[in-house]
């Protein structure tokens, strides 16, 4: 009984990291800003709920799925973000009007 009331919170805390990356999405004013919002709650939000899954089917396979997926999604996530944040910047994308700095565009200044 107190499994399933685990993994009922831990699916539960996942799904709310989850919505409020959708809501980041949403809210947020730029696409940096945004990226910032999809790429940590979701992968918390993830975390949270392959635990929950792990913690209600506690057989071997299962566990080894869910850490395969959850090591998948550590290392691309933060890779596929870099990359589009970065393909943003070298395509002008417009930032929002309180961005206060930007090491990407100093970098690129710089003279060598």
């Amino acid at each position: 009984m107190i499994k399933e009331w685990i993994a009922i919170v831990l699916l539960a805390l996942g799904a709310l990291f989850i919505l409020l990356a959708s809501v980041g999405l949403i809210r947020l004013p730029d696409i940096y800003t945004r990226m910032h919002a999809t790429t940590k709650a979701p992968t918390l939000g993830i975390m949270l709920m392959l635990t929950g899954l792990c913690i209600y089917f506690p057989s071997f396979p299962t566990v080894i799925k869910s850490l395969l997926i959850l090591i998948f999604i550590f290392l691309t996530i933060p890779v596929a973000s870099h990359m589009i944040g970065r393909s943003a910047h070298m395509m002008n994308t417009k930032k929002w009007k309180s961005t206060s700095r930007d090491d990407l565009e100093k970098s690129r200044k710089k003279p060598q």
